[in-house]
Parts: structure tokens; C-alpha cells; sequence
């Protein structure tokens, strides 16, 4: 680690604390040309991807994004603030685990669908309709069909 103060490379770490939370080292450090010292913090780097979006340009993944969708589809709807962090935690482990640099936007909307529609019904019918971009009434009406239909007959289909 490099000194802020004289720019040499050799220091010693003194103290090394962790946060309550576990997710934050604070290293205290002193430098061994000029004496001083100095605090260092360590964090762990996570990187989702980049959303490569319908036009081909390239933005960088949003939590804020996702959520503000996920309750735009939930706009009135009996949905709890945990229920819906806990999908945004899941879509973002997923994207984590596929381990990507790069994602299609289709991809992180398709997962938004699965998670709606686990969460609430009504929320994914919205949320599809305007994703999938329905062209007629008999889309739509397909879409609340499958919703609708019991469990069982779905894995006939």
C-alpha cells in the first residue's frame, strides 16, 4: 500500500478491524519511511453485468430500475416491501451466478416475469402485457388464461 502522505510503498499494518455488519476491514497502517499513519478500508467488489438493452447500447445493471418496475406491476397490490426485496435479491443472485460481463435486457425481464408471478398474479398479467408488448385482446386474454389455469393442467400444455 502505497503512503498518501510521502508516496512510499512500504508500510506495516498496524490494526485490522471488521464492521458489525462483516462486510468492511479497516486496516490502520504505518508507513516506514516517513512514520505516519493512515486507515485503509477493504470491501468486496460485486460486479452484475452490463444490460445490453433491445437498441444494442449498454447501461450499467440498476437496482433502483428494478425495483421502481416491480412496483410500478404492484402499483396498489397487497405486496409486502420484504416479498419484493427478496425478488430483487434473487434476480440479482441469479445474474451474480451466471457470472456474465454482459446480460440482455429480455433475460433480467423474463426473470422480472417469474418472480411477479410468484409474488402476485394481477402484478405479472401487468407487468407481461407491457413487456411482451401485446398486439391483440387474445394475447392478453392467453396470458390470463394460463395464470388462471390450475397447476396441474399447466404441465399438460
Amino acid at each position: 500500500m502505497k503512503c498518501p502522505f510521502c508516496g512510499a510503498s512500504e508500510t506495516t499494518v498496524a490494526d485490522t478491524r471488521v464492521n458489525e455488519d462483516g462486510d468492511i476491514v479497516r486496516r490502520r497502517r504505518r508507513c516506514l519511511a516517513c512514520d505516519k499513519r493512515f486507515s485503509t478500508y477493504e470491501r468486496a467488489e460485486i460486479r452484475l453485468p452490463q444490460v445490453v438493452k433491445k437498441n444494442g447500447s449498454r447501461a450499467d445493471f440498476s437496482r433502483e430500475k428494478l425495483s421502481a418496475s416491480l412496483w410500478l406491476a404492484l402499483r396498489k397490490r397487497p405486496v409486502t416491501v420484504e416479498a419484493v426485496d427478496a425478488a430483487i435479491a434473487r434476480i440479482e443472485e441469479k445474474l451474480l451466478a451466471q457470472g456474465e460481463r454482459e446480460i440482455p435486457s429480455e433475460k433480467i425481464g423474463e426473470m422480472v416475469m417469474r418472480e411477479l408471478k410468484k409474488i402476485d398474479k394481477v402484478a405479472y398479467v401487468r407487468f407481461a402485457s407491457v413487456y411482451r408488448n401485446f398486439e391483440d385482446v387474445d394475447e392478453f386474454s392467453d396470458l390470463v388464461r394460463e395464470v388462471t389455469r390450475p397447476v396441474a393442467e399447466r404441465g399438460r400444455s
